[in-house]
């Protein structure tokens, strides 16, 4: 296993205090943000595709620390109606076309997923009544995903992407083990986990045992952990609406490795990637509004560093 880093966690540096930093944390590789639902903070997609000298520059620098690239990251909701969906699959598209510039053979992204008929906003579906739901997520499927994914399967193997990771994430699509496995039954075995474990935690579920049932389908992982209230939880249940830096007041929050579930919990989830297949990077993403992103970086690279 080799620890990693999304590169977001870090955004208030500059990439060369990135590259600086992670070197001396002893990280070994890099998943770069490139757009969608990232402000990108530390490449620039329309300028690396379009100049061979600031892509050499790029490269150079993480070479020079001796870094890799785990994989490039495009998560957003190509899937969306109107403008925001056709912003973020041009985002996709871009970035499967700077992979293959920089012969990066993942990448990480989001299912999407789309309104229903008529809609002007994305529509998460996720209880069975009202009966009108089943049609909705009927033609979510249907008529939009599968025709979108295998589209893109295509331009992917176009530009020599060998692993679309996608994360299972609430307000999306695939957003557990059952709905994960249906897209790529649908679209092949190109298209694989990213997996998290922090968002089927909050949902309740148990990524420990989900890592048997998705075995020989984890293309990447990211190391990030979740915190459940059990007072908050009680009275308002898991689901959650209250914005992320009301930690106080929600039910569950995203947080540093070990600050939702112990070392030992962590050791296990190594132990069940590495018998089920998975011996490659964990990359940390750091989203807890209560450390410093820096602090919760170190936390993380310790915690890992003892249990793997």
């Amino acid at each position: 296993m080799k620890i990693g880093l999304v590169t977001d966690s870090l955004g208030h540096l500059s990439l060369d205090e990135l590259l600086e930093t992670v070197a001396n944390l002893e990280i070994k590789t890099l998943e770069f943000g490139c757009g969608g639902w990232s402000s990108a903070p530390h490449l620039n997609l329309d300028a690396l595709l379009e100049n061979e000298a600031e892509r050499a520059n790029f490269m150079a620098k993480i070479r020079a620390y001796g870094l890799e690239i785990s994989a490039l990251n495009c998560s957003g909701n190509q899937l969306a109606p109107g403008e925001q969906g056709k912003n973020h699959d041009q985002v996709v598209r871009k970035t499967m076309q700077l992979a293959r510039l920089m012969d990066v053979r993942r990448i990480v992204m989001m299912s999407g997923l789309p309104g229903g008929p008529g809609d002007q906003y994305p529509n998460w579906i996720i209880t069975a009544w009202p009966p009108e739901v089943h049609e909705i997520l009927r033609y979510q499927w249907e008529d939009v995903a599968i025709p979108y994914w295998r589209d893109l399967a295509n331009h992917a193997r176009d530009n020599g992407i060998e692993k679309i990771c996608v994360e299972q994430h609430a307000t999306q699509l695939v957003y557990n083990t059952e709905t994960m496995l249906r897209l790529r039954d649908a679209v092949g075995e190109l298209v694989g986990v990213n997996f998290d474990p922090s968002h089927a935690l909050w949902m309740g579920g148990d990524p420990l045992r989900a890592i048997r049932y998705l075995r020989g389908a984890i293309y990447h992982v990211h190391a990030k952990d979740t915190r459940v209230d059990p007072h908050n939880t009680e009275i308002n249940t898991r689901l959650e609406t209250k914005t992320n830096d009301r930690v106080v007041d929600r039910s569950w929050n995203y947080v540093t490795l070990g600050y939702g579930h112990s070392e030992l919990w962590w050791r296990d989830f190594v132990i069940q990637l590495r018998q089920n297949g998975y011996n490659d990077v964990l990359s940390i993403e750091h989203e807890d509004n209560s450390l410093p992103p820096l602090a919760g970086v170190e936390k993380s690279v310790s915690l890992l560093r003892n249990v793997i």
